[in-house]
């Protein structure tokens, strides 16, 4: 079964109800067996193309991922870059930010470890943390003592976030945004096997199960964000959570296509460059 990345894309300026965007899609794969193959095939093609993008050395690729807790963001960046050299990724996550990083301006800390041409980088949760848990709890902004923060603050912050990406965009850096839409039910399930199975006990505090009582607050909060600062040049995606394996392979899919557009080259040497590479061969061969 082939995957449109179209299916998951927000279009610029659409109004978003996620009441209306699927948690669950039908599989993409039979079996365990069947995913396993098609996720494999996935990061061998992603894999060569990461090693184009680095000879390349014109563009960079930024993938952001945001979700509510026990969706599957780590595990998914697990599994879709298994197969990515390392030297050539850089992985951030960004919790709650410090007091040098307060005394900053809220894209200060993110921008810091954006990704240099040739590079993918990726954000584990972002600078879209401050449009989200900060616009549902509001006890945050006041703590970061911005001057003039009154009631149009998230506006003023949404336009920075586009501005800040069409800047991306047009130097190299290819934005790539990821909501991993999980049910709240799916959530307790998944919560649930956190406490039963000792390996994953400290996935899991209090904290998690008090965010769950602002769950409504926070889908609105995604949807006004999502509405916001969806771009041509810098999309979100709406990936469907509750199934772990499918939602990896529709983040790899999209990926994949993003990267195919990029029409990358390995460079080719000149005539001076060729010939350099002749007569060091003729001193090998001796």
């Amino acid at each position: 079964m082939k995957i449109n990345p179209e299916k998951f894309r927000v279009k610029p300026d659409e109004k978003i109800d996620l009441r209306k965007w699927p948690t669950r899609v039908k599989a993409c794969y039979r079996s365990k067996e069947h995913y396993q193959e098609l996720l494999g095939a996935q990061v061998a093609e992603l894999s060569e193309l990461q090693d184009r993008l680095y000879a390349d050395d014109r563009y960079a690729l930024l993938l952001i991922f945001q979700a509510m807790d026990a969706a599957g963001k780590d595990g998914a960046i697990k599994h879709v870059m298994s197969g990515i050299n390392p030297q050539g990724c850089q992985v951030y996550s960004f919790k709650h930010p410090s007091p040098e990083e307060l005394d900053h301006d809220f894209l200060w800390r993110t921008t810091r470890n954006l990704p240099e041409r040739g590079r993918i980088g990726i954000f584990n949760r972002s600078y879209y943390e401050e449009v989200l848990i900060v616009r549902v709890h509001p006890s945050i902004l006041e703590s970061q003592r911005i001057p003039g923060a009154d009631g149009d603050v998230w506006e003023k912050r949404y336009d920075s976030i586009r501005g800040l990406e069409r800047h991306l965009h047009r130097n190299g850096t290819r934005v790539l945004k990821f909501f991993l839409h999980l049910s709240k039910e799916e959530q307790r399930k998944r919560f649930l096997a956190r406490i039963d199975e000792p390996e994953k006990n400290w996935k899991f505090s209090l904290a998690d199960i008090e965010e769950r009582k602002f769950w409504k607050q926070y889908m609105k909060a995604y949807e006004t964000c999502l509405a916001a600062t969806g771009t041509r040049h810098a999309p979100w995606h709406v990936v469907p959570a509750d199934d772990k394996p499918n939602a990896r392979l529709v983040i790899s899919s999209i990926l994949l296509d993003a990267m195919r557009r990029l029409k990358m080259f390995y460079p080719k040497p000149g005539a001076k460059r060729r010939g350099e590479l002749l007569k060091i061969r003729k001193l090998l061969a001796k």
